[in-house]
């Protein structure tokens, strides 16, 4: 079960609340883009960024020059997927279905370079599975240049809204159109780098991925 402190118990929506850890999981993991929100100088900064999941902990990378990944403290990552624009009767009936995650707790630097090494390994499979095995691996400089951090899963809350229109009993009525407007996010046809000498198939990993979708 997920964690219910103060900082994730759902007060609005409660009916959108999950409490399984695996739709915490399942929210992360089909996600590409996290949104890090940190405090610097005392001003809130909300920093877009790639991450991965391995087993309870959250992984989060940037240069190792970034102030948002040297702030220390608390932080607060969610993640969203746009599922439909719900459109109603009603101007203020109308909403999204969606499916989010937010994490709170005091990340830590990972310094063991075989845990750094697996969570950029995770980091990168997250974008696109089979890369990490396709390319060159990151040298010594770069692994020095790069920031991971380390967030525990312990502290999280979920909400999910996959429904119809709300609309006030009365307007049921109305001659107006309503209902959900299904919002899927796809990978187009791969587009190779113009300095590819001699040009180069599309990796099997890649291409069968173009034809998948990245939200459902």
């Amino acid at each position: 079960m997920l964690s219910t402190t103060e900082r994730t118990r759902v007060r609005r929506g409660k009916a959108r609340a999950r409490t399984g850890r695996e739709d915490l999981y399942a929210v992360l993991d089909a996600g590409l883009v996290c949104h890090l929100g940190v405090v610097v100088d005392g001003a809130p900064r909300v920093v877009p960024t790639a991450y991965a999941r391995i087993g309870d902990t959250l992984y989060l990378h940037g240069s190792t020059g970034a102030r948002s990944l040297r702030v220390g403290g608390e932080v607060c990552v969610t993640v969203t997927l746009l599922d439909g624009i719900v459109l109603a009767r009603s101007a203020m009936h109308h909403s999204v279905n969606y499916r989010s995650a937010m994490v709170y707790g005091a990340p830590r630097p990972v310094t063991d370079p075989d845990e750094h090494l697996a969570a950029l390994r995770a980091i990168t499979e997250q974008l696109a599975p089979g890369q990490w095995d396709a390319v060159r691996r990151p040298d010594r400089k770069e692994l020095a240049a790069t920031a991971v951090l380390a967030l525990s899963l312990e502290e999280a809350s979920v909400k999910i809204r996959d429904a119809p229109p709300n609309d006030d009993e009365a307007d049921y009525a109305l001659p107006v159109w309503a209902g959900v407007l299904p919002v899927r996010t796809v990978f187009g046809e791969p587009e190779p780098d113009p300095r590819l000498d001699p040009p180069l198939p599309v990796p099997a990993h890649i291409h069968g991925r173009s034809t998948r979708s990245s939200a459902r």
